[in-house]
């Protein structure tokens, strides 16, 4: 993400803010009263082991995980039906060429993330637990990162427009890898929570 915020200028009055900071300004008071009732009921939680072998309970999570990334990065990666030109000048073809990726990636994570909800919380009372503070701070914060992920077009149209001036011959290619990288960054940030799903399903373990 420094890559895109390189790509417009911060403003000169811009605060600094630390995380916590930050997080505060997302979250009001009736909103970190069920952040941390999620998080007491996690405390609470007996540490009971799964009863049942990683691909019993589980089946195949982490290789659906993979195929889902692998399915998202080859849409980033397919070339656009129409491929940009040097002197092309609207940016409203890759504008849509962006949403309708995003859209993909939105859709088909919140899927995923789901049914990894599910099977935690079949799994044990900890997972379970687990998997609801998972629930709640996407209810808590999903729609401010769905906000501020909306605006990842804006920085790559101000890119668009910064190597058009610079380089006014070889400016797709470059253009283009860099959507793809800003795209491919996009996809690991909304696959981290469901990332984190998997591993504390596959770090539980089995009941001795």
């Amino acid at each position: 993400m420094r890559q895109l915020a390189a790509w417009l200028p911060a403003p000169a009055d811009a605060p600094r803010q630390d995380l916590a900071e930050r997080l505060g300004g997302w979250l009001n008071v009736r909103d970190a009263i069920a952040l941390h009732a999620a998080h007491q009921a996690i405390q609470a939680a007996p540490a009971q082991r799964r009863a049942t072998r990683p691909g019993a309970a589980g089946p195949g999570l982490r290789p659906a995980l993979q195929a889902l990334r692998d399915t998202l990065e080859h849409g980033i990666a397919a070339p656009p039906a129409l491929p940009l030109m040097p002197d092309d000048t609207s940016f409203a073809p890759t504008h849509q060429r962006c949403l309708a990726l995003q859209r993909r990636m939105e859709t088909a994570i919140d899927a995923f993330r789901q049914h990894a909800r599910q099977t935690l919380a079949a799994a044990s009372p900890q997972l379970a637990r687990l998997a609801q503070l998972d629930a709640t701070l996407d209810q808590l914060l999903g729609g401010r990162e769905q906000r501020l992920l909306a605006d990842v077009p804006q920085f790559l149209k101000a890119r668009f427009e910064q190597l058009r001036q610079s380089e006014p011959e070889t400016w797709p290619a470059t253009f283009e890898a860099e959507l793809q990288q800003a795209l491919r960054a996009e996809l690991d940030l909304r696959l981290q929570p469901v990332t984190g799903l998997v591993e504390a399903f596959e770090q539980a373990g089995p009941t001795p």
